[in-house]
């Protein structure tokens, strides 16, 4: 019987889920899904390697269908799927695992409650990464459960890099930059070898672009610096999150609007970004097709941050020999990347305009100094990965999901 990983990334109002199998030494990717809308309109979907729907439910608007039915339902489904493979572990994306977690983990009550201790870092995230382990370490301990952070692969960075300047005893303490978006880094740098050779042993920003969004500066395929810090927050402009501002701005925003450290949350990671300097949308797409001047004001915004960031990481490295595009954004926009990467001419960019049209994977030209390539992220076999390797699945006894996980009426 062969094994198979699940790989769950819960958010606030969906789990997104992948079920990996074993074949041949590598890992397969069998379904994939989500449960979306949670506590508003619920919905199920799940498909087949090849992209068909094989399940589907949609529940009534206003249903009271929260994580723990959402797992319910989902396990429910998977368990009818698992016919013939045995199920070797869960893998979780964490977002933040501190300074105490610098690679993935087996999760017990212990480290679970550590894990606990980071959400005011990562408030946006990290509660909902942790709700479905907590529910499952109850319900399901027999079957294990790995955490993989977005933080870990930025702990190569030197400590110049992680400093603030400020007071030695918080920098202990662990106000440090910490970086995010890891998982997706480190499969491109995983990956970087099979398409440029050079850049993999050298220099290399990527380019995470999506709702949330990063960039990485990379040397042989490690992170050496990133935009985001302390929090996800920190960097370019998101699609409702601020990115980098003033700290005088919040000291404004306390004294003079009043505001308190709640509103202030709320206002940077849920009113500003693209949708807060648009008034119109935090979709990039729907941006791009919009007459309206604030829309394209925050797509310039937008491209004139990562023209910054880009001369910034590209300091850090001394140099630099690829740039890479990933993330929904990254992958899918035609503008974005012809922009980004006539910005980039002066670090050495050429940019193939018709291969960039095609979506690449290589967007440069074969004379340009500095390549420029398109390649697709895949955080969810980056977790399946580490959670074999820690699980080493090889040694373990079969974990079947149990037939008594609490079931809600539905």
């Amino acid at each position: 019987m062969a094994d198979s990983i699940l790989v769950l990334n819960a958010g606030s109002s969906s789990i997104k889920f992948s079920l990996f199998v074993e074949r041949g030494g590598g890992l397969d990717v069998g379904l994939h899904g989500q449960v979306e809308g949670l506590y508003a309109s619920p919905r199920f979907i799940a498909k087949d390697a090849s992209g068909s729907t094989v399940g589907e439910k949609s529940w009534s608007e206003g249903a009271q269908f929260d994580h723990e039915r959402a797992l319910d339902y989902l396990f429910g489904f998977i368990r009818g799927e698992l016919s013939g493979f045995r199920l070797a572990g869960i893998g979780h994306r964490v977002v933040h695992g501190g300074l105490e977690y610098t690679r993935p983990v087996r999760v017990d009550a212990g480290v679970l409650a550590r894990l606990d201790k980071f959400v005011p870092l990562a408030p946006l995230h990290q509660p909902h990464n942790l709700t479905p382990i907590r529910l499952l370490l109850a319900r399901q301990p027999g079957v294990p459960q790995v955490a993989c952070f977005d933080t870990s692969f930025h702990r190569t960075n030197p400590e110049i890099s992680q400093r603030f300047a400020i007071p030695e005893e918080l920098h202990d303490a662990g106000v440090r930059r910490y970086g995010f978006h890891g998982l997706s880094y480190e499969y491109i740098a995983s990956v970087l070898p099979t398409f440029d050779a050079k850049a993999a042993a050298g220099k290399t920003v990527a380019l995470h672009l999506g709702n949330g969004a990063s960039m990485c500066a990379i040397e042989a395929g490690k992170s050496v610096a990133s935009t985001m810090g302390f929090t996800a927050l920190e960097g370019l402009p998101m699609g409702t999150r601020s990115g980098a501002i003033d700290p005088g701005v919040l000291l404004y925003l306390m004294d003079e609007r009043k505001m308190d450290a709640r509103a202030i949350e709320d206002l940077l990671y849920h009113q500003s970004g693209l949708l807060g300097m648009s008034g119109v949308s935090s979709d990039m797409r729907k941006l791009l097709d919009s007459d309206d001047p604030r829309a394209r004001l925050a797509v310039d915004v937008y491209l004139y941050r990562i023209r910054r960031e880009l001369g910034s990481l590209a300091a850090a490295l001394g140099g630099m020999d690829a740039l890479v595009f990933t993330a929904g954004i990254g992958e899918n926009s035609v503008e974005i990347r012809d922009r980004a990467c006539r910005d980039a001419a002066w670090l050495g960019v050429k940019l193939d305009a018709a291969a960039n049209g095609r979506g690449g994977p290589r967007i440069s030209t074969a004379d340009s100094r500095v390549s420029a390539w398109v390649i697709p992220t895949n955080e969810e076999l980056m977790i399946a990965r580490h959670t074999r390797r820690v699980l080493d699945p090889n040694g373990i006894r079969e974990s079947p999901i149990r037939e008594g996980f609490p079931s809600a009426a539905l």
